[in-house]
């Protein structure tokens, strides 16, 4: 026969694949039309309605609370990391049917925001000191309102689904309101008190630090060893006579407000006496110092001693009742410096003696504090020494290395001179080390003692006990998060809330001038709260204090506390005005934020639940990791590697970044660049020729195509088995919280098992069978189900794809976004079904293997110009001759050998015989090539009336 006629004259009998489903994308141009779709159809409203419907029928109410961020700036990755996490999660439990309410909040107070709006004074060459604090406030306030609204458009551009008519903000008059109740509720139980002791303080932004305002940075700093000569000798054979104790710093600025040195009662102390140093050492021949053994090599390879003798061993409770004098005694600091017992003192580095400055350190100040010495405030605000500390009054602290040193160098003299032991420097140098800086301001800090607002941790409400007793019941993912938030909690000191900034929430408390007791009065801070809900905190800044204070209290008796509290006492306290009220449970199902919020948010949130109600505002903590470029390096503006979420969506589309946080394991840190995006874009390309190709097969179809499942050919079974395996990965997701890898095999499940297995093997029946073969049918109703699970289950993160693929098939007026994840009946699971699939494919992976070689050799140009002779054992043949293997392998004929007496070489279930059989051979096909369905084929030409076509292929023309 002739084989050139043109195959275009059946090309209309081909049921071709047909879809108003896109190939391409243009998602940085579709998804802000589908946004504007949305609004449109007022799909929010629409979901809040089906969230009544689900209440009234008793649904289930899930809750997640949305960690507030800082108003300030543009969204950045992490950001966009975070909320694209909420977002699927919300989706994925609203599609599961339960109801769900998701308000986002902004946190607007404090010092991020201040300090861009002192910024701005700076460049105009004003002092934000002579500013009147309520037009200070007014400014913060149209800052932070500001960019609440850039960032709410910037996430709403993201997709994320969210009541942002009603979002919650801290600076919101109800918001100040119930922060401030929250506050009295700590004044009211006690556990409120004013303190003064060492806190982390910023002399740039002169006020106190939270631990999760801090980070670290390598910092250069001058280190001394230091030489306090003995003044009292407890000792019986007065082994310290003439003796110098000598402590190693890396803040010589602390010295003078030196008042002990600590010791450890486990460690061997040694006292020497100097031979002989190097030219360049600063001892004297002759000094007696005393020094841990474990440390005195270190220590004369430093101070330039090159021999020693040693004089006497003794242990450190030797030391109890020793005294030292300062080493700047004479001039202006005479006290003595009792030696003290510290647990904390070790010998890592050093001496093995340590310098306690009770107002700069912790462990100093509760060492002196035991020891009923007192605290001396030599440094003001801004880090300067004040006007009557002696010989540094005016000195930065972080420029006081050089004259403090040079006071002790003349200690050294004047004693050496005076024939005295050995006073003040013994050696100098530098380190760099990691150092604590502001996280705003990028400056290093200090250790302040100034008067703060703290909350007891354990005092009789136990806040620390009971917190770490809640966490019992708190699930964690990943598990192993949970030993970092209880280790913090469990080493944390008393809480400082207290800040000395403008733009906040007040501390509102009144304070008696006369015998500093802190007012501790119901009614008046509730007449604070009911003012603050009318005119938000403001009103404590331009109201008498008369107006709290009510008749029962005199005014001028009273000082009014204008100390503002901790940004993190606010979102702490969120859950006090967001949980607990309409579709919202409390405490609520899921915290998820980023790693760093143990520190932060989950920990404050805490301590404030706990502190106020005894319980966890919490069932369960997610953390994510943060974002890192391709490198492993973080991200900077100067290393030109800021991945940016707005560039993302105008270049890729905000999709694209959906999927790559989803692929991701965001229990770790991430990466993210360039070529990780376009490794994204292209998973995400096959994911969306699996959605057209679902939905090209599926054009005109009915239900009454449908097939029961029991009239389903095997193939189609263990394709809805496969949906009910996808679907049980996707349940225990939503039910634990663990999303890792469930959309990775998402993706695995639409390339291998769909694309490249079963949609190229029923492609055939689907654009070749006649429309009411039953195989045809069978592979409708699959797709059918494929479709509703496919786009539902990747709503939650392809939220905008997912859109589009639903109204292709069911028009303008459906959305995804309203509807369910279709319940996969229990049925469809069937594990011997899959277990012989598996063999199954391991067969046609050989075969098709054969066939690309033959291609690749240029001997065929398709598959379907291919025969198989296929060899089994009677097993295997028992087992799988009966399947339609040139449909599976997709060549046009198979020919099935059985060989009696064989081994099996495809089965390890059956018996083993003899001598294994021969692989299967490929070789080309014989017969014609049908014009319709390509197949070449011995019937081909055997019908005059369609000499083109095979017998098939001319039942479905006729």
């Amino acid at each position: 026969m002739a084989e050139s006629k043109s195959t275009d004259l059946y090309r209309d009998t081909v049921f071709l694949p047909s879809t108003s489903f896109p190939m391409r994308g243009r998602l940085p141009q579709r998804e802000p039309e589908i946004l504007e779709r949305w609004k449109k159809i007022r799909l929010d409203e629409a979901i809040i309605r089906q969230s009544d419907q689900r209440v009234l029928e008793g649904k289930k109410v899930f809750t997640l609370h949305d960690g507030p961020p800082y108003a300030n700036g543009h969204l950045h990755i992490g950001h966009a990391l975070n909320k694209i996490i909420k977002d699927v999660i919300n989706r994925s439990h609203r599609m599961n049917g339960e109801v769900v309410r998701y308000i986002p909040g902004w946190d607007c107070h404090g010092l991020p925001i201040e300090w861009k709006v002192e910024e701005k004074y700076r460049k105009a060459g004003k002092n934000k000191d002579d500013i009147p604090v309520l037009q200070f406030r007014a400014e913060c306030r149209s800052y932070a309102q500001n960019w609440l609204s850039i960032q709410s458009s910037e996430f709403q551009r993201l997709g994320v689904q969210a009541e942002w008519d009603h979002r919650y903000a801290t600076m919101d008059f109800s918001s100040e309101a119930a922060i401030v109740e929250e506050i009295g509720r700590f004044l009211l139980n006690g556990s409120l008190y004013r303190g003064l002791r060492p806190v982390m303080w910023s002399p740039v932004e002169k006020t106190a630090l939270a631990e999760a305002e801090i980070e670290y940075h390598d910092h250069t700093s001058t280190t001394i060893f230091v030489a306090f000569p003995f003044v009292k000798d407890p000792t019986p054979q007065h082994l310290l006579e003439n003796v110098s104790a000598v402590i190693w710093t890396t803040t010589p600025w602390t010295i003078p407000a030196n008042r002990a040195i600590a010791y450890n009662n486990d460690i061997t102390y040694q006292i020497i006496s100097v031979k002989a140093v190097n030219a360049d050492s600063h001892v004297s021949i002759g000094a007696n110092f005393l020094i841990a053994q474990d440390l005195l090599t270190s220590f004369c390879e430093q101070a330039g001693i090159t021999e020693f003798k040693e004089e006497a061993s003794l242990e450190g409770n030797a030391l109890a009742g020793a005294v030292a004098a300062h080493p700047l005694r004479g001039k202006g600091y005479d006290f003595d410096v009792p030696l003290l017992a510290g647990e904390f003192v070790t010998t890592e580095a050093g001496t093995g003696l340590v310098h306690c400055a009770p107002a700069h350190g912790e462990d100093d100040f509760y060492l002196c504090q035991q020891h009923q010495i007192g605290v001396t405030e030599y440094v003001e605000d801004d880090g300067r020494y004040a006007s009557d500390v002696p010989l540094f009054a005016g000195i930065h602290v972080f420029k006081a290395a050089e004259a403090v040193c040079e006071e002790l160098n003349l200690s050294r003299d004047e004693a050496r001179n005076a024939n005295k032991p050995f006073t003040g420097l013994v050696a100098q140098s530098s380190i760099v080390h990691s150092y604590p800086h502001s996280w705003r301001s990028r400056a290093p800090i200090i250790y302040r003692a100034t008067p703060q607002w703290f909350i007891a941790m354990d005092d009789n409400r136990k806040i620390r006990e009971n917190a770490l007793s809640v966490l019992e019941d708190v699930t964690f993912v990943p598990a192993q998060i949970r030993n970092r938030l209880t280790s913090m909690i469990a080493s944390r000191p008393d809480w400082c809330i207290s800040r000395q900034r403008a733009w906040g929430v007040p501390i509102a408390v009144f304070v008696n001038k006369a015998t500093r007791e802190v007012l501790r009065d119901a009614e008046v801070m509730q007449r604070i709260v009911e003012a603050f809900k009318k005119e938000g905190a403001d009103a404590w800044y331009n109201s008498s204090p008369s107006r709290f204070l009510g008749e029962n209290y005199n005014s001028e008796e009273y000082e009014q506390v204008f100390d503002i509290v901790d940004v993190w006492f606010e979102s702490g306290s969120t859950h006090a005005f967001v949980l607990g009220r309409d579709k919202l449970d409390f405490p609520a199902d899921l915290y998820l934020e980023g790693s760093d919020q143990h520190r932060g948010w989950f920990q404050s949130s805490l301590l404030e639940c706990v502190g106020t109600r005894g319980v966890a505002p919490y069932k369960a903590i997610v953390t994510n990791g943060f974002v890192m470029d391709e490198q492993g390096r973080k991200m900077s503006k100067s290393l030109g590697n800021v991945i940016a979420p707005q560039n993302v969506n105008d270049e890729l589309g905000a999709d694209i970044l959906r999927l790559w946080v989803m692929n991701s394991d965001t229990n770790e840190d991430l990466r993210i660049g360039k070529e990780i995006l376009k490794q994204q874009g292209e998973l995400y390309r096959r994911l969306r020729n699996t959605l057209r190709w679902v939905l090209g097969g599926l054009e005109g179809f009915s239900d009454k195509e449908k097939l029961d499942y029991e009239d389903l050919p095997e193939l189609e079974q263990w394709v809805l088995h496969r949906i009910y395996e996808m679907n049980q990965v996707i349940q225990k997701a939503i039910h634990t919280h663990e999303w890792v890898g469930v959309y990775p095999a998402l993706h695995y499940f639409c390339t291998s098992d769909l694309s490249a297995f079963y949609f190229d093997i029923r492609k055939d029946s689907l654009y070749c069978d006649k429309k009411e073969n039953i195989r045809r049918r069978a592979v409708r109703t699959v797709l059918d189900v494929l479709h509703r699970c496919l786009c539902t289950w990747l709503a939650p993160v392809l939220c905008f794809t997912a859109e589009d693929a639903w109204t292709a098939r069911f028009g303008e007026n459906a959305t995804v976004h309203l509807e369910e994840f279709p319940l996969i009946p229990v049925k469809w699971s069937n594990d011997n079904l899959a277990k012989r699939w598996i063999q199954l494919r391991s067969i046609r992976r050989i075969i098709t293997t054969e066939i690309e070689n033959m291609r690749r050799e240029g001997i065929i140009k398709s598959s379907l110009q291919a025969a198989v002779e296929l060899n089994f054992s009677e097993e295997e043949a028992a087992l799988f001759g009966h399947y339609d293997w040139a449909e599976l392998v997709i060549v046009s004929r198979v020919d099935i050998n059985i060989i009696p007496g064989s081994a099996s070489l495809y089965s390890v279930e059956t018996k083993q015989g003899g001598e294994g059989h021969a692989a299967p051979r490929i070789r080309v096909a014989t017969g014609h090539k049908c014009a319709r369905c390509w197949k070449v084929l011995d019937e081909v030409g055997g019908n005059s009336s369609y000499p083109e076509l095979c017998l098939r292929c001319i039942d479905v023309v006729s």
